[in-house]
């Protein structure tokens, strides 16, 4: 039987409290939560069945779940491109394996990062945060002799937050490494 992630732990014990004592809210389900986090890597159309299942055996180790293939739709000639064809690979962690992998995230991956200054503080505008990184190595489970071919991957995490302030200030509570706008920079020195 597995234990309660340390990350849940924070969440329920810290991060939840303060959020309705700094926003005042009068309800338990008005305090923004991580609703889900969704890994996505696209694959280069031309690639082998060996490069594809390579990306996928690697985005499986990160994700801790095996990830699904994602195909094309219609086919685009200008990009040598046919339909059913294999363009990409995802994975949607929830409950347990979601809270793992933000606590493997923001405290081992995130700051492998060379010259980490933090992440962007932008959100999507509904209160959920997209982060590219363009390397996927800087996690440890992957082994850097067994990559024969880098590739980017998109982060996303969709929370109940109704806006950019809150989900923020949420992800905040929880220790993502936000970087410091020059205003706050300023008022500081």
């Amino acid at each position: 039987m597995s234990s309660t992630p340390t990350l849940k732990v924070l969440y329920a014990e810290q991060v939840a409290p303060e959020l309705v004592k700094a926003r005042g809210y009068k309800n338990k389900h008005e305090v923004p939560k991580i609703v889900k986090v969704v890994l996505n890597t696209g694959i280069n159309a031309e690639a082998d069945k060996n490069q594809i299942a390579d990306i996928q055996r690697d985005l499986g180790l990160i994700a801790g779940q095996k990830p699904v293939l994602t195909k094309s739709k219609k086919a685009v000639s200008n990009f040598k491109l046919r339909q059913g064809q294999v363009v990409g690979c995802c994975v949607t962690l929830r409950g347990n394996a979601m809270w793992e992998f933000l606590y493997r995230l923001i405290a081992v991956a995130l700051p492998t990062i060379r010259d980490f200054r933090g992440i962007s503080p932008k959100l999507d505008g509904h209160g959920n945060y997209n982060l590219g990184i363009t390397d996927f190595t800087i996690f440890p489970e992957i082994t850097v002799e067994n990559v024969k071919k880098t590739m980017g991957l998109d982060i996303t995490i969709v929370t109940t937050a109704d806006a950019d302030d809150e989900g923020r200030e949420l992800l905040r509570l929880l220790g993502m490494p936000f970087r410091r706008s020059e205003t706050a920079k300023t008022q500081a020195a």
